[in-house]
């Protein structure tokens, strides 16, 4: 498919083919034939007919005329009649500025409509075959749609615009690749094609082509058919391995807010066991510094107060007693007290 400026089918702009002056004239002479016309004559009258009506165009709407005077631009059209010179002094270039153009790369659209139509991908590899960020090769189709938005810039300023475009969407589209690894290629085309689209605009601007993109689109990425199973195998284990991640996750959000909660529960008990022993440890300390307060207040009284309620607790618990004198030289019968009357002697 040829990108020149010169032969385009339903390019941007229609070729205005030039009266084919030669049959014009036979005709003419066929008609004047016998009427006592000279050929002269003839020829003047068609060649001044055939100027008249080149002096007037239409342009269609949606679209513009570039008038151009030997070769020269002169001014814009707008739609509807208009007049220029004859033939041959000024020429109108016919330029569509609303229509929406499409330039495919990596992908042909054979047929166009809800199921439409490719053809083979392989057969357009140079222009989709791209190596990522990451060393890998990735097969990236995709679309751009733009509109002429300056009739001049697109006709004179740029030879071959067609060609200057699809050269600088490869090599900004290279460009976006080569900065992404395999897997955000595949994954984050919408962020891709926006910052594409982004670049080719900016790069058309400096070029001066007068083409305002108007979509960049991704179609469906994926890497070359030889190392497909090989990707499918390493996709597979990076889902295990996402997998076993959300997994020991989960488990990590169940086990460790458990162990937390034990561990602070087990603290606040240790706490609780500390204030109480440390109170009671208080209490005591009181509790004895009263009674050391009184005994210092009447010692031999409290002294004889605290012997006596020893004793008081601690004789019961010993059993059958026996009190002995130190200078009795023998022992005697002695009543025992501790034995309940009517009971059994010991």
């Amino acid at each position: 498919m040829p990108f020149g400026n010169d032969n385009i089918r339903g390019g941007p702009w229609k070729r205005q083919e030039p009266p084919d002056i030669e049959a014009a004239i036979q005709n003419m002479k066929r008609f004047f034939t016998g009427r006592g016309f000279s050929g002269l004559l003839i020829a003047g009258l068609v060649v001044a007919g055939l100027l008249l009506l080149s002096c007037f165009y239409s342009i269609q709407a949606g679209e513009v005329g570039v008038v151009q005077r030997f070769g020269r631009f002169v001014r814009i059209a707008t739609p509807g009649l208009n007049f220029k010179l004859p033939a041959g002094i000024e020429k109108v270039t016919r330029v569509r500025e609303q229509y929406v153009y499409t330039e495919e790369f990596g992908i042909r659209t054979i047929m166009p409509g809800e199921r439409t139509q490719y053809a083979p991908e392989r057969q357009f590899l140079d222009e989709s075959l791209m190596l990522t960020g990451d060393l890998n090769c990735a097969v990236v189709p995709w679309i751009v749609q733009y509109r002429i938005s300056d009739p001049y810039k697109y006709l004179f300023r740029v030879n071959k615009v067609q060609l200057t475009l699809r050269d600088l969407s490869e090599a900004i589209m290279r460009q976006v690749v080569g900065d992404r690894s395999i897997n955000e290629v595949i994954t984050e085309r919408l962020e891709i094609a926006v910052e594409a689209k982004r670049l080719l605009q900016e790069a058309l601007n400096d070029a001066d082509t007068g083409i305002t993109v108007v979509n960049l689109e991704l179609k469906k990425t994926t890497v070359p058919e030889p190392v497909q199973p090989s990707f499918n195998e390493v996709n597979q284990a990076m889902q295990e391995k996402e997998k076993m991640i959300y997994q020991a996750r989960e488990a990590y959000n169940k086990v460790i807010p458990e162990a937390l909660g034990e561990a602070e529960r087990a603290v606040k008990d240790a706490e609780g066991y500390a204030l109480e022993r440390i109170n009671r440890a208080s209490g005591d300390a009181n509790r004895f510094m009263a009674l050391w307060q009184e005994y210092s207040k009447a010692k031999d009284v409290t002294r004889r107060r605290l012997y006596l309620e020893a004793m008081g607790e601690v004789l019961p618990k010993l059993g059958t007693k026996y009190i002995i004198d130190a200078d009795q030289r023998s022992l005697l019968p002695l009543l025992n007290l501790t034995q309940p009357q009517g009971g059994k002697k010991e």
